[in-house]
């Protein structure tokens, strides 16, 4: 098994890394390099017009890449780290790559030991926070599900065992808007409603 500092010396040298969160394992990669974010797209074989989230190790992490308003930190602030991805306004130097060319990043912190410890560990480099698998297959929740490209291609694996499969629920607070329901999406929905 690679360990912590398997996977910091790859994203160093411009690799993915596959690690486990508390919803899916992830593909991270430099998430402010757009070579390296360019490869996480190869990998997945994912559409560039479908962005990628950006993963830190805590909310005042995020805020060195995003410009939230005060209602938008409330809400990282109350549902961060978790199984949450919250869209918020990006500073200059996150790629356009990552985003789709949007004005706008996902923000992801899990609420993940192995996770939260890679991100700190790189910190203050973020990684790519999406999904381990190739674009239109199933979410991987243990390392021996990953797809042999993958598996092939990526600088380290971090296993931490199964993880609960439920993918974090996406949300824009700014646009009061659920982009996609998945863990807690009741108790975020009541807080915008609330909030």
């Amino acid at each position: 098994m690679d360990t912590i500092v398997d996977a910091v010396a790859a994203v160093e040298r411009g690799e993915a890394v596959v690690y486990p969160t508390e919803t899916v394992y992830g593909l991270g990669a430099n998430a402010i390099d757009a070579d390296a974010v360019e490869r996480v797209f190869e990998l997945k074989g994912r559409a560039r017009d479908k962005p990628l989230s950006l993963g830190v190790p805590s909310v005042d992490a995020a805020l060195q890449y995003t410009d939230p308003t005060d209602r938008e930190t409330r809400f990282m602030r109350e549902f961060l780290p978790g199984p949450v991805t919250v869209v918020t306004p990006r500073r200059e130097m996150v790629p356009d790559v990552l985003t789709a060319g949007s004005d706008r990043v996902g923000i992801r912190v899990p609420d993940h030991d192995l996770a939260l410890e890679l991100l700190s560990e790189l910190a203050p480099t973020p990684l790519t926070a999406t999904s381990a698998n190739r674009s239109g297959a199933g979410s991987v929740r243990r390392v021996d599900e990953l797809d042999a490209r993958i598996l092939d291609s990526v600088g380290a694996v971090l296993d931490d065992g199964e993880t609960a499969g439920t993918e974090s629920t996406v949300v824009d607070v700014g646009e009061n808007v659920v982009h996609r329901r998945g863990a807690r999406a009741d108790d975020i929905e009541a807080w915008l409603e609330r909030e």
